[in-house]
């Protein structure tokens, strides 16, 4: 597909209200597919499924995640469209709970699924990691050879270096980031180094990786540390479109596919990846 038009939901997830929060996830994805939209993305826990995480009568919410993820395939099919539902929390039967993004085609069939295998700290009490050693996996979309990441991956370069050594040419990441993850540390020298951090990050990964990066983050008040900032970046162009706060929204976003090769032939990374040679230990 030599262009894509992509739509990047910044949904507001509003606790305790899974079900608004699914209807309004599915307005936007309709009107997404109303422009012509090829691919809806929305954020990381969109629902509001694992929040706050502790409580265990929240907790079991996570138990009807196929639910939502079956009304997602019914509504890609239904508008003729891509979707990423950000990421679910799964609670399985043996009591694990699963932070996983999935790619739906156009036609309502799951082409990937990948489980977040870098967990932000105050995760890991109660979220399952994918173990060590299940590799990153790019997989076959309408878009091309797609990836998914998950929020903190995003600081993983080597997460990306995976999925590039296997073909990806779009990388997604769904997000719950805001400016108070920084902590009071952080903060104390910079009460928007968070952003700073986002902003560096999206933009080093499309032209390190000669990909385009879709970093779609949650929604939420100011005030409470949101910071929004959700964008699209790719090589040479740097950031495509970004949202400039954390308001809810939805930006639509056309991409020239082409810039990716033209980048790939000045920067060459895919190549130096693929030859038997390269010192590092992942290959194309």
């Amino acid at each position: 597909m030599e262009s894509c038009k992509v739509a990047i939901i910044q949904l507001c997830p509003k606790p305790n209200e899974i079900e608004g929060n699914h209807r309004r996830a599915i307005d936007f994805i309709r009107e997404a597919a109303s422009t012509g939209a090829h691919l809806a993305v929305l954020p990381e826990y969109h629902l509001a499924d694992f929040y706050p995480s502790h409580d265990p009568e929240i907790r079991q919410r996570c138990a009807n995640w196929k639910k939502y993820l079956d009304a997602y395939c019914r509504l890609a099919k239904e508008c003729n469209i891509c979707i990423v539902p950000g990421s679910l929390g799964e609670l399985h039967n043996d009591n694990t709970l699963v932070n996983s993004a999935y790619f739906i085609d156009n036609e309502g069939n799951i082409r990937g699924k990948y489980e977040k295998k870098n967990l932000w700290h105050p995760e890991r009490p109660f979220v399952k990691g994918s173990s060590n050693d299940t590799r990153h996996i790019a997989f076959d979309t309408p878009l091309g050879k797609v990836g998914l990441l998950i929020c903190w991956d995003l600081a993983f370069p080597e997460a990306f270096r995976e999925l590039i050594s296997q073909g990806a040419k779009m990388i997604i990441t769904p997000a719950f980031w805001r400016y108070s993850d920084a902590s009071e540390i952080g903060m104390k020298y910079n009460p928007e180094s968070e952003g700073k951090f986002l902003d560096a990050a999206v933009v080093s990964r499309a032209f390190e990786n000669t990909c385009a990066v879709l970093f779609c983050n949650v929604a939420g008040p100011a005030s409470e540390g949101f910071a929004g900032l959700s964008q699209v970046a790719m090589p040479f162009l740097g950031c495509v479109d970004r949202f400039d706060n954390s308001d809810e929204g939805m930006k639509i976003v056309s991409l020239d596919m082409k810039v990716l090769e033209e980048a790939e032939s000045v920067y060459k990374i895919r190549e130096d990846l693929a030859s038997p040679d390269w010192h590092y230990g992942y290959r194309r």
